[in-house]
């Protein structure tokens, strides 16, 4: 492509699907050279154009980056554009060219690259699942003792029973995730490398540096429900996030549930103070929620309200030592999290039970225990046979 017009012409045949295998390789190395030239529209251009640009078909948009992403040529095709004023046609083709190299490079890597695939984390298994920033993945056992390396087999902590303590003698030069997963029915411990200790309760995901690094926040990122004694360290502010929340603290021991079925995250701090904030905000500390020992902060999760009240901080932490408590909850959402923490099936067939509220309060009780509780007091009546529970 030695002109700007030849490069007009390849691009709009491009766009087109008219080019042939060896024109296609041309544009993905000018594409890769990134030298674009004046003759493209400006961002504005383009912007104004796409609002007037007919949305393509997903079938038409599938067949064209399949076409582009083929070594060969089959068929010869045109898209079909509606008539529309003759500005539009004269440059919609320029325009389009620019938004296809402007993302072909994602659609390459996507479809041509072997990129791991996520898959969806069965929290009914009976894994504990590390995964490293590559996608990799460690299956932990409770009762084992392991190394835990990184994906270029480096040691970065050890595993000893339920805890993980990572290293603090790593020099990074970026932060690196590991993402724990914690099945149904279990919990786990983490010693991060700065040394705050974490309890993760069942059912929870937990996304963390394996080293923090100087001058940057120390942040996690957790789904589910953690307890957190965080290492003081007043130069690097911890910070909680949990999907639209934000809890900062510097040095503390706080509780924070973040489970999907619940109308509200909860924080609950035991000691020191911590802050509580959208996660698209940044932190201020005279005009956000600055909760007190002894406090239970609630961020709702419709409307991003924050409210507080005292509450005896030992009910909302006793999960850690096996306890289990309900305050004000819906059946259906005891529910939820009885099958989160035994790991077992619950059918209801009551439906009027759904949407009353409760309040109960469990020592490590089995969960035969916690359901006669049920059927003494409330007059649920139910069977259990292995791991499913039916209510009647």
């Amino acid at each position: 492509m030695n002109s700007n017009s030849e490069i007009k012409s390849l691009l709009q045949k491009f766009v087109l699907n008219q080019c042939t295998p060896e024109e296609i390789n041309e544009v993905v190395a000018y594409y890769k050279k990134n030298q674009l030239t004046d003759d493209f529209p400006t961002i504005e251009e383009i912007q104004n154009l796409l609002g007037e640009m007919p949305k393509m078909d997903k079938q038409t948009a599938d067949d064209i980056f399949m076409n582009i992403l083929s070594a060969s040529k089959e068929e010869e095709s045109v898209i079909e554009m509606p008539e529309r004023r003759s500005n539009f046609r004269k440059y919609i083709s320029i325009a389009a060219s620019v938004i296809v190299l402007l993302g072909i490079g994602f659609f390459y890597k996507q479809h041509i690259s072997n990129k791991v695939v996520e898959q969806k984390f069965d929290f009914k298994s009976s894994d504990i699942v590390l995964q490293l920033e590559n996608g990799e993945t460690q299956i932990l056992s409770e009762h084992n003792s392991a190394q835990i390396k990184d994906a270029k087999g480096n040691i970065v902590g050890n595993q000893s029973g339920d805890k993980i303590a990572y290293e603090n003698s790593l020099d990074p030069e970026k932060l690196v995730y590991n993402t724990i997963k914690i099945p149904y029915g279990k919990k786990f411990r983490l010693q991060l490398s700065d040394g705050t200790m974490v309890h993760l309760n069942a059912g929870t995901t937990l996304k963390y540096p394996v080293k923090f690094i100087a001058g940057e926040s120390r942040q996690v990122f957790l789904d589910g429900e953690a307890f957190f004694d965080v290492a003081k360290d007043k130069k690097h502010p911890f910070i909680v996030n949990a999907d639209e929340l934000n809890v900062q603290v510097l040095g503390t021991h706080f509780n924070v549930s973040n489970y999907p079925e619940d109308a509200a995250t909860d924080v609950v701090l035991v000691e020191g103070s911590v802050g509580m904030y959208q996660s698209n905000e940044e932190f201020d500390a005279l005009k956000n929620t600055i909760l007190k020992p002894g406090f239970k902060g609630s961020f709702n999760k419709e409307n991003a309200k924050i409210s507080t009240k005292a509450v005896i901080t030992d009910i909302y932490t006793s999960w850690i030592n096996g306890g289990l408590t309900f305050r004000n909850m819906t059946f259906k959402n005891i529910i939820t999290k009885l099958e989160r923490r035994y790991n077992v099936t619950i059918v209801n067939k009551n439906e009027k039970l759904a949407n009353e509220k409760f309040n109960a309060s469990f020592s490590d009780e089995s969960i035969d225990k916690v359901m006669s509780y049920f059927n003494d007091i409330h007059g649920i009546n139910y069977t259990i046979k292995n791991d499913q529970i039916l209510i009647k």
